[in-house]
């Protein structure tokens, strides 16, 4: 596989520092086809665990070093993609990927780094887009394993259908009919279109998060309802290690009548706006400690998707702030 343009490898050497220039760009692909910031780190260590394995004759032999590492990286997503399958059937509740915290904030909690080159969290590598907004990610989980790997690295890395043939161990041909088959399914769950006015979209979004923010905490079931499409969907994953429930909660009235129900039962509850995977959301506290990081999706003006993340194994950027 040949690195797209703009990161090409020709006379490429195998030394140390340009190997290792290549972790983030795979941790921006692991990302995107796991879902899991975790599970993308663990991918990318394998995958460079497999590079060190090599003799230096065997590593000089190849010829573009870059191109060797996505492509190798690709293959253990995809197997790790088959195996997650089967787990997430046996996932206790709803399964929502991992969220992301904003770059600069997560920078910011490693006060004390000073750029001296200690280690460094894979969330500072993910490159916040439309590709990793909760909605689209949302809509990923529903391909099959093959689907998403061609659809992610045709449509969003832009690599061409005979370079992701090597990744899949398929024919160009069938690598298009499942970049075709994923947008099909993109198209029928009506994901959001990257907006026309990107800027515009993310302020008219942190508006409504505000207002509904102040409505919560105000208990004000009547603005909730207001600000929420009728036909919205609440999906929460506590991955049965705390408490939440266990399916969607549906229309306006339910999902308000469910957040005042919680606002009562957790007092003392903080609410912060934050940047969720590149977009505005919201993070709960409780003593301080994150216990909940909320995206949202909306439809004409109106909040239309809430997905919850309370799973305490998916908050370890938030809750350890990068300070571990």
């Amino acid at each position: 596989m040949n690195t797209p343009s703009g990161a090409g490898h020709d006379g490429f050497e195998p030394g140390l520092s340009a190997i290792v220039g290549e972790r983030r760009k795979l941790i921006n692909l692991a990302y995107r086809l796991l879902g899991s910031l975790a599970e993308a780190e663990d991918a990318v260590q394998e995958t460079y665990a497999r590079w060190y394995a090599m003799s230096r004759q065997q590593q000089e032999a190849i010829e573009s070093p870059g191109a060797w590492l996505t492509t190798v990286a690709g293959r253990i997503c995809l197997d790790v993609l088959g195996s997650a399958r089967a787990r997430r059937e046996r996932y206790v509740g709803e399964w929502i990927p991992e969220p992301l915290p904003d770059r600069t904030e997560w920078i910011s909690g490693r006060a004390g780094d000073g750029g001296t080159g200690g280690p460094v969290d894979p969330a500072d590598r993910i490159t916040l887009d439309e590709s990793v907004n909760m909605a689209f990610l949302v809509v990923l989980e529903a391909m099959t394993p093959a689907e998403r790997v061609a659809f992610i690295l045709h449509d969003v890395f832009r690599y061409p259908f005979a370079e992701i043939a090597e990744v899949l161990g398929r024919t160009p041909a069938a690598c298009r009919q499942l970049a075709s088959s994923a947008r099909r399914r993109i198209h029928a769950a009506q994901a959001p279109a990257a907006p026309a006015d990107p800027v515009a979209a993310t302020v008219g979004q942190a508006g409504r998060v505000r207002d509904f923010k102040e409505a919560w905490e105000a208990k004000d079931i009547k603005a909730l309802v207001g600000l929420l499409d009728p036909d919205a969907t609440l999906t929460a994953d506590g991955g049965g290690l705390v408490g939440t429930v266990l399916r969607p909660v549906e229309g306006s009235e339910q999902i308000a009548q469910y957040l005042i129900h919680i606002a009562d039962k957790a007092p003392g509850l903080t609410l912060l706006e934050r940047k969720v995977n590149g977009r505005p959301g919201l993070v709960a506290q409780h003593s301080g400690v994150t216990v909940t990081v909320a995206s949202f999706s909306l439809t004409d003006g109106r909040i239309s998707r809430i997905w919850a993340v309370r799973n305490p194994e998916k908050l370890r950027p938030w809750t350890e702030n990068g300070q571990s």
